[in-house]
């Protein structure tokens, strides 16, 4: 018996706390925002979760249960062989691997002059290089097992970008890029790939904690810094809700043949419809353009 009723959308007003077989999950940044809303929901159905946060005390305060069916991980997502090590105590923790979710982000504003190296390799480190390894390691046990669900976390503004967040989009752009790539190869395996784009929903992303503005300032950007701070504006009024974004992320992974791209939220809706529109404005007004280089 499957939890969610497949019936027309996908909704978590379809939702039901149920589930037919227990799964294991391996989730990063977990110790808060979209990851803690995730685990907490897992466990509250009865799956098994690994879960990951630089702070291994501070994951367990914010879960705030403690049991057989949860292992804490302290990882360095900067650090391969912790990685390797991490997804490895989980499989011979659990004795498998069901559903590794790519959550840990790094929120990053600013001009690409303004940004420093640090800040811009931090960016890429946490939000593509962390999800590279993680699912390179994971790999071996979902291929052996000839089953598997990777859920890599991106963002709307990685499908379209906006004044004053180009490194952040880069980043999370690439992640899109990656997971099309990677549902192609593992496909054949019986392992499923779906890259979540959200939208804006209400958790501790823009907060001080979690969104890093360049320090380097330049005031020729007006543009970019008033951007910057309509978004930080946006904290707690965000339209998303969380709970809901789990719930859809659980329902996914009972489908037959999930998404390979799947939008959140009715503000990315909105974004990534306007984009495809205007990308098929351009394509049409540039296709003799484009029909000119051949032979």
């Amino acid at each position: 018996m499957c939890c969610v009723e497949f019936a027309g959308a996908l909704r978590p007003a379809n939702f039901k706390q149920q589930i037919s077989m227990s799964k294991v999950w391996f989730i990063t940044g977990a110790s808060k925002g979209l990851g803690l809303t995730l685990v907490t929901l897992l466990l509250e159905m009865g799956h098994k979760v690994a879960a990951t946060s630089r702070n291994k005390q501070q994951l367990l305060d914010a879960v705030g249960a403690q049991s057989e069916q949860f292992l804490p991980l302290a990882v360095d997502l900067t650090n391969e062989t912790a990685i390797e090590q991490s997804l490895a105590d989980a499989h011979k923790h659990f004795g498998k691997l069901d559903v590794i979710v790519n959550n840990a982000g790094y929120g990053v504003g600013g001009a690409i002059e303004e940004l420093s190296t640090q800040e811009i390799y931090d960016s890429l480190n946490i939000n593509l290089l962390a999800t590279v390894h993680v699912t390179r390691f994971a790999l071996p046990y979902l291929r052996s097992q000839r089953s598997g669900h990777i859920i890599n976390i991106s963002s709307i503004a990685g499908f379209s970008s906006t004044t004053g967040w180009s490194m952040y989009s880069a980043s999370k752009y690439a992640v899109i890029g990656l997971t099309e790539g990677l549902a192609q190869d593992v496909k054949e395996l019986g392992i499923w790939a779906t890259v979540v784009a959200p939208g804006a929903f209400r958790t501790e992303f823009l907060t001080a904690g979690s969104l890093v503005i360049a320090g380097k300032r330049i005031a020729d950007y007006t543009g970019v810094h008033a951007n910057q701070e309509r978004y930080q504006q946006m904290d707690r009024h965000q339209i998303g809700d969380p709970l809901k974004a789990a719930q859809v992320m659980v329902a996914i992974t009972e489908l037959p043949e999930p998404p390979v791209v799947l939008f959140l939220g009715s503000d990315a809706y909105t974004r990534a419809a306007k984009k495809i529109e205007d990308q098929k404005i351009s394509l049409e007004k540039y296709k003799d353009t484009s029909f000119s280089t051949d032979y």
